[in-house]
């Protein structure tokens, strides 16, 4: 049906582009014949932190910074595109809604555009249904209605991380009983953090029911590290014992998990691949948008619980009466 389609993202976290990976795999496993190309605002996570995950995407580079954010672009975008001999790609996704990054966008030469923007106005042709919150079965919806199709997302296949990266995780978890936690924000925006105090008091009682606290941590945080350590010696640090750094491993340490407990942050959507049972607690941010959805994934939103944006208004016996519902957690 189309043989090159773009997505474009302005999302600047690896988080963002985690989230995006069904879509990739949908049109992988229904458009075969299709290039795909991705194009991003900030970093192309593609090439560097996320290229373990082997999503084998095109890079469009066309060397603007932010590309979308400045309205000055438009008056070099034809002019980079020419000088790249960029050809008409047959179908655009805008992954974002941002009305001055869409039309940006729609400079590229285009046959089909698909946009969540103004309720899919922006659209060509325009489309006309109400969207939903996660931005995959947005863009899904749209090609599906566009072409008559009635695909389904794909979950993204972790078999195709590098068998190496497994077998380091089992080297790194070798036993069971594992509880995950991950507790670092990486947008420094947004207060997304939940209480130091309340991390020690649900560590302690993952001991008592006989697991092991692994905290998913990078070697950057050292300090942190050191501090979790101290107070809690028989806690586990594996990104600290490997040369391996990569969100792939992170993945794959999820399969070694009984289950985790995370705030809304990268970390989060790297195990939500793994399917590991999940307890994810949201404060500022969107749940219904950017929450993991499958079997076993429950979201704790203070916004629901307790009424307020902040995090922290979400308690320790909020979380261990959630982890009831994984295992035969008692407290």
């Amino acid at each position: 049906m189309n043989n090159s389609i773009l997505l474009y993202s302005s999302g600047g976290g690896i988080g963002d582009t985690i989230q995006i990976l069904p879509l990739i795999e949908t049109l992988r496993a229904e458009l075969k014949n299709a290039n795909l190309y991705y194009l991003s605002a900030h970093n192309n996570h593609f090439n560097s932190t996320l290229k373990e995950f082997n999503c084998q995407i095109n890079t469009l580079d066309l060397n603007i910074k932010y590309f979308g954010f400045r309205w000055w672009h438009t008056l070099i975008v034809r002019k980079r595109i020419k000088s790249n001999n960029i050809k008409k790609f047959d179908l655009i996704l805008d992954l974002q809604s941002k009305i001055r990054n869409s039309l940006i966008l729609k400079i590229i030469p285009h046959e089909n555009f698909i946009s969540p923007t103004f309720n899919f106005k922006f659209s060509k042709p325009k489309l006309n249904f109400v969207k939903e919150k996660k931005i995959s079965g947005n863009i899904l919806n749209g090609i599906n209605l566009l072409f008559g199709k009635n695909y389904k997302l794909n979950e993204f296949d972790i078999k195709k991380i590098d068998k190496r990266i497994f077998n380091e995780s089992i080297r790194l978890l070798p036993k069971n009983n594992y509880v995950g936690l991950s507790i670092t924000q990486g947008n420094i925006y947004r207060k997304k953090e939940w209480p130091f105090d309340n991390i020690i008091k649900i560590s302690n009682k993952i001991l008592e029911n006989k697991k092991i606290p692994v905290f998913l941590i990078q070697k950057n945080n050292k300090e942190l590290k050191d501090k979790i350590k101290q107070l809690i010696p028989s806690s586990l640090f594996p990104e600290h014992e490997t040369n391996i750094s990569s969100p792939a491993l992170v993945t794959c340490l999820g399969k070694r998990l009984d289950f985790a407990i995370t705030i809304d942050n990268g970390v989060m959507h790297m195990l939500s691949l793994a399917k590991v049972p999940m307890i994810s607690l949201f404060g500022p941010t969107d749940s219904e948008k950017f929450a993991p959805q499958y079997e076993n994934s429950i979201v704790l939103d203070s916004k629901e619980l307790h009424n307020t944006k902040d995090v922290s208004a979400i308690t320790v016996e909020d979380v261990l009466t959630a982890a009831k519902q994984h295992l035969n957690f008692s407290y």
